[in-house]
């Protein structure tokens, strides 16, 4: 229960109010320090941090991959596509063995099945294609409304925050200066009264001094 107690009555406490500290304004030599250290912070390093991880070796147990990861890093082109598929060639001696000729007609085969496959394709893309691209649109069309309007909507939240934030910190900001300003007030006043003090102790040190030798007389 205390530690409830103390969890609900406490309350932030902020050592730096940038909205409203102007030290940097004040003092144009801690500006000049303020902006030799950013200056030096912004200095790259040469090397990584010794707890840095040693670079990820992609695609290790595939070849192919890393094949055509190191053709992209090396900016090649891409191998030309092989056009061979697509063509009807016949045999090349005259007359054809059985072996080239059954090649030739299994190649034929694949062709005429693949012309076959792209024109379902194409039958079925002129039947449901424009549908399916109009929902598509659709969809994209809603998804960046959405996505434009949360993205208003945390521009205004940041810039309520920020708001609050200033306002926060420009009341603290006063209230810490009449403070301070209070504190030197009182400050000063005891150093007056203290001074008031060590002058009446004289004064009645003198007094005393003086009644001692009237008794003395």
């Amino acid at each position: 229960m205390a530690t409830e107690t103390v969890s609900s009555s406490f309350t932030e406490i902020y050592d730096s109010l940038p909205y409203y500290d102007d030290d940097l304004q004040k003092y144009p030599e801690l500006k000049e320090k303020v902006d030799r250290e950013m200056a030096r912070e912004l200095v790259q390093p040469t090397s990584l941090h010794p707890n840095v991880p040693p670079p990820i070796q992609l695609f290790s147990n595939n070849p192919l991959l890393k094949a055509e990861l190191q053709r992209v890093e090396a900016n090649q082109s891409f191998p030309p596509l092989d056009s061979l598929r697509y063509q009807l060639p016949t045999p090349t001696s005259t007359p054809g063995t059985i072996q080239e000729w059954k090649e030739a007609l299994d190649n034929a085969h694949a062709q005429l099945q693949h012309q076959r496959i792209r024109q379902n394709n194409l039958a079925l893309l002129q039947t449901y294609g424009p549908n399916a691209w109009r929902i598509q649109n659709y969809l994209l069309e809603e998804t960046k409304k959405q996505t434009e309007k949360a993205a208003e909507e945390l521009v205004q939240l940041t810039v309520e925050v920020n708001r609050d934030r200033k306002n926060t910190q420009d009341r603290s900001g006063k209230q810490l200066t009449q403070l301070e300003t209070r504190w030197t007030e009182l400050i000063s006043s005891v150093l007056q009264i203290e001074m008031a003090n060590v002058a009446l102790d004289a004064e009645i040190n003198r007094l005393n001094q003086r009644e001692a030798e009237l008794a003395e007389l």
